[in-house]
C-alpha cells in the first residue's frame, strides 16, 4: 500500500508533471515565474489549493455525484470547489502576506482557472483512486507544479544577467528554455 502511494505522488510531481507532460498551468507558470520567491508562493498557493480541491471533489463525487447519478455535474461542481478554495487562499495571503499578494497581481484569482488544477481533479476520476490516492495525487501535482515554477524562476533569474542574444530575449528564450525543461523531464517516462 505504501509503495502504490510513493508511485502515485512520484508519478503527479515528476514522471507526469502537470507543466511538462500535459502542458496544464501554462499560463502562471509563464506569468509568475520570473522571481524565485514570486514562484515560489504561487507554487504553494497552487499545491495548498490542489490538494484540498483533490481531495474535496473526490468526496463530492464519490458521496453525492454518483449516488444520484448525476455525475454530468461534475465540472461545475468541481469548479465551484476550486473557485471556493482560491477565495480562501486569496483572503488568507491578502491578511497575512501583503507584500506576496500584492506581487501576484491577477495571478493569484486566476488559480480559480488554473487548468492544472481541474485536470487533476478530473485525472483523480479517470484513474479511480481511492480518497488516500487523490489526496497524495494532489499533493504530488501540486508540488511538481511548485518545482517546474520554481526551476523555471530560477533559469529566468540567471538569463537576466547571461548573454542572450537580441532576438531570443524576453518570451523567445522563456518558451525555448521551458521546451529544454520539457524534454529533461520527459526523461523520468516509463516504458512498459
Amino acid at each position: 500500500m505504501t509503495s502504490d502511494l510513493i508511485f502515485v505522488f512520484i508519478t503527479a510531481a515528476i514522471i507526469n508533471n502537470f507543466i511538462f507532460k500535459y502542458f496544464l498551468g501554462i499560463c502562471p507558470f509563464l506569468g509568475v515565474s520570473k522571481r524565485t520567491d514570486m514562484a515560489m508562493g504561487m507554487g504553494f498557493a497552487v499545491t495548498f489549493v490542489m490538494t484540498v480541491a483533490g481531495v474535496l471533489t473526490w468526496i463530492i463525487y464519490h458521496m453525492i455525484l454518483v449516488p444520484m447519478n448525476i455525475q454530468f455535474l461534475q465540472y461545475i461542481t468541481f469548479i465551484l470547489v476550486i473557485a471556493g478554495t482560491v477565495q480562501l487562499v486569496e483572503m488568507y495571503v491578502r491578511k497575512f502576506f501583503p507584500n506576496l499578494y500584492e506581487s501576484f497581481g491577477i495571478f493569484l484569482p486566476m488559480i480559480t482557472t488554473n487548468c492544472a488544477i481541474l485536470g487533476a481533479c478530473l485525472f483523480i476520476q479517470k484513474f479511480e483512486y481511492n480518497l488516500i490516492q487523490a489526496a497524495v495525487f494532489s499533493l504530488g501535482g501540486g508540488l511538481g507544479f511548485a518545482m517546474a515554477i520554481t526551476i523555471m524562476a530560477g533559469i529566468r533569474e540567471e538569463l537576466n544577467f547571461s548573454d542572450v542574444p537580441r532576438y531570443f530575449k524576453g518570451p523567445a528564450i522563456t518558451l525555448i528554455s521551458a521546451a529544454i525543461l520539457a524534454m529533461a523531464f520527459s526523461g523520468f517516462l516509463i516504458k512498459r
